[in-house]
C-alpha cells in the first residue's frame, strides 16, 4: 500500500476510515470486524492496523472495548489530514493518493487569480487517485516566496502536510469555485478522458495563517468516478 512519497501505512488506513466515517459508510456505534480479519482484508499486518486504530482512538473516532471490539464514534468534524480535500468516490469515501507529474518554478500564469508576492510560483502537476482509482488531475501553484526550490522527492500525498512540516505554512481557509474547463494537454494517458474534453473544474484560492493568499489550484475531475462534496456542520 505504501510507496515513495506516501504517508505511513497506518496513517493511510486511519485516513481511509476517517473518510468512510465522514461519508456515512461507517456509522456511529458500528462494530468493526475482528482485528485479524480486518488486517487480512486490508492486506496489512495486525500491528499496523492496531497503530491505525490507536490513531482513531486518540482522535475520538473509535471506542476500543476490551473483550468486545472496536466501535465507531462518529464526529461532525473528523480531524483528517485530508479535511480540505473535497473529492470522494461516487459511492463515498476513498483514500486520496497522488502521482507527481512535474514540479517547476516558473513565472505565474496571468490567467490565475492574484496571489502571493513573488512573480514566480512553484507549479505542481499531479494525477490524483482515490483508493487506487484515477479521479482527477490538478495543477497547484504555490507562491515562490515560500521556498526557493521544491523537488519532486520532497512531496508527499498531502501537500498541506508538506507545507506545515517543511515550509511552516498552514493553509487555514480556502475558497472553491466550480465550473467547466477543457482537460489540459499535459494530462497523462491513464486519465480516462481525451485532451480538450470539457470537465468539471475546481479553482481554489487558499490562504495562509497570516491571511495571505498563498496558493491557487485547478483540479479537473472525472465525474464518472468521483464527486465534489462539501458537508455543512
Amino acid at each position: 500500500m505504501s510507496s515513495s512519497g506516501s504517508l505511513p501505512v497506518y496513517l493511510q488506513i486511519s485516513e481511509l476510515l476517517i473518510r468512510d466515517i465522514a461519508a456515512g459508510r461507517l456509522i456511529d456505534g458500528e462494530r468493526l470486524p475482528p482485528e485479524r480479519e480486518m488486517a487480512a482484508d486490508l492486506g496489512i499486518a495486525v500491528g499496523t492496523l492496531r497503530q491505525a486504530l490507536k490513531d482513531l482512538t486518540e482522535k475520538g473516532l473509535l471506542d476500543r472495548v476490551q473483550g468486545s471490539g472496536n466501535y465507531i464514534r462518529a464526529a461532525s468534524d473528523p480531524k483528517s489530514i485530508y479535511a480540505m480535500f473535497r473529492l470522494e468516490l461516487v459511492e463515498g469515501g476513498g483514500l486520496p493518493t497522488a502521482q507527481v507529474l512535474a514540479v517547476e518554478r516558473v513565472p505565474k500564469d496571468p490567467d490565475l487569480p492574484q496571489f502571493g508576492t513573488s512573480s514566480e510560483g512553484h507549479r505542481i502537476r499531479r494525477l490524483r487517485f482515490l483508493s487506487g482509482r484515477v479521479g482527477a488531475v490538478e495543477e497547484i501553484w504555490l507562491d515562490g516566496s515560500y521556498a526557493s526550490v521544491i523537488a519532486r522527492t520532497d512531496l508527499v500525498d498531502s501537500l498541506y502536510l508538506f507545507y506545515r512540516t517543511r515550509l511552516n505554512l498552514w493553509i487555514v481557509r480556502a475558497e472553491d469555485s466550480i465550473g467547466q474547463a477543457p482537460l489540459p494537454d499535459w494530462a497523462p494517458e491513464q486519465f480516462p478522458h481525451a485532451i480538450g474534453t470539457p470537465l468539471p473544474c475546481i479553482t481554489r484560492v487558499s490562504e495562509a495563517q497570516d491571511g495571505a493568499r498563498a496558493e491557487v489550484s485547478r483540479t479537473w475531475f472525472d465525474p464518472d468516478t468521483v464527486r465534489y462534496v462539501a458537508r455543512l456542520k
